[in-house]
């Protein structure tokens, strides 16, 4: 016979875990979980997407600027140059944890007035007409020499005043 310490053994052995290492498997665990909550998904809609049916009011050739601010309210933009094109933009986003977001849907309504303020047409553009821009690589140079990190130490040496105000006359 076997002593009180023997067992007989069914199956695949039982990992045995000494009670001073159970707190680092615990912490292990929790370390885990909130590592994970910070993964959550996050949808994120911007801008204001006018209502179809107020859209529909809109008539070019008749409706007015002041008019279509009052039926579909004032817009996410307006041209840069002069104030003859309105955009109502709206953009919806998904983003997982500290990654880059993901466009899902974006939609541009654009209002062109003519130069009396009456709307001259209305364009409708989506995610799928917009078009990648690969900016040029290179920076814009600039005038003058560049200076070392010595060299700014030292130059501002004496540039600052001692902190007491002197009043002003």
């Amino acid at each position: 016979m076997g002593s009180i310490g023997d067992h007989l053994i069914i199956g695949a052995p039982r990992l045995q875990i000494p009670w001073r290492g159970r707190w680092f498997v615990r912490a292990a665990v929790l370390a885990a979980a909130v590592g994970l909550a910070g993964c959550t998904v996050s949808v994120d809609q911007r801008g204001n997407l006018p209502d179809p049916d107020k859209l529909a009011t809109v008539q070019p050739g008749s409706t007015t600027k002041e008019q279509v601010a009052k039926i579909l309210g004032t817009p996410s933009s307006a041209s840069t140059f002069n104030d003859d094109t309105w955009y109502y933009i709206s953009r919806r986003t998904r983003q997982v944890a500290f990654l880059s977001p993901t466009v899902l849907d974006q939609q541009v309504f654009i209002v062109n007035f003519d130069n009396k303020g009456i709307v001259k047409d209305i364009d409708h553009r989506t995610l799928a007409d917009g078009e990648h821009i690969t900016p040029a690589p290179g920076a814009t140079p600039a005038p003058g020499r560049e200076l070392t990190f010595i060299e700014q130490l030292i130059g501002n040496i004496g540039r600052f005043n001692s902190g007491a105000a002197t009043p002003s006359k």
